[in-house]
């Protein structure tokens, strides 16, 4: 691989090489990074409501059990 850069200018390599991955590949990252940023948000949307179940049903559980002692 370093024999094909060794005669082009450092622009080619830094620059011009990336730009063009990007271009080729673009729509692939999108998708990737799109996909992985909808599953941590449904993955935290989960862990809230599965938190907010468990408050409310502790919270009714001991409130239950404290009108049973009237």
């Amino acid at each position: 691989m370093r024999e094909i850069f060794a005669g082009l200018p450092w622009w080619v390599k830094w620059i011009a090489v990336p730009v063009i991955a990007l271009v080729v590949f673009g729509g692939l990252i999108a998708s990737v990074v799109g996909f992985l940023v909808g599953l941590l948000f449904k993955l935290l949307v989960f862990v809230a409501l599965v938190g907010g179940l468990i408050y409310i049903v502790r919270k009714f559980m001991s409130n239950s059990s404290t009108r049973g002692d009237w």
